[in-house]
């Protein structure tokens, strides 16, 4: 079984910056790509960053120059460091890991349990 924790969140104003984290734990073969995506109250959740592992990322176009995510593939964790964050970015924030848990399987995505992230104006 694969879990996903993620940290970081909280409630802060706008132009502060936060950092969030996100661990991958258990028994697993590898790990494709891991991200962060975004859930706001009535709204569908959408891609934040993903990063592969290469190293290779992706941003949203709302987060681009704000955001920058990273990832240490020795420890299966990924980072999210936010700065001048709006109003707009209030949302619960989850994690994702592509993983295959054993050579033979196919990769599946693995989600962990969000972390809330307001922000006041």
């Amino acid at each position: 079984q694969v879990q996903l924790v993620e940290s970081g969140g909280g409630l802060v104003q706008a132009g502060a910056s936060l950092r969030l984290s996100c661990a991958a734990s258990g028994r697993f073969f590898s790990i494709n790509d891991m991200g962060w995506y975004r859930q706001a109250p009535g709204k569908q959740r959408e891609l934040v960053a993903v990063v592969t592992s290469g190293e290779t990322t992706t941003y949203a176009h709302s987060v681009k120059g704000r955001f920058t995510i990273s990832r240490d593939n020795a420890k299966n964790t990924i980072n999210l460091q936010m700065n001048s964050l709006e109003p707009e970015d209030t949302a619960v924030y989850y994690c994702k890991a592509v993983v295959r848990t054993t050579l033979w399987d196919q990769f599946r995505d693995y989600w962990g349990q969000g972390t809330q992230v307001t922000v006041s104006s």
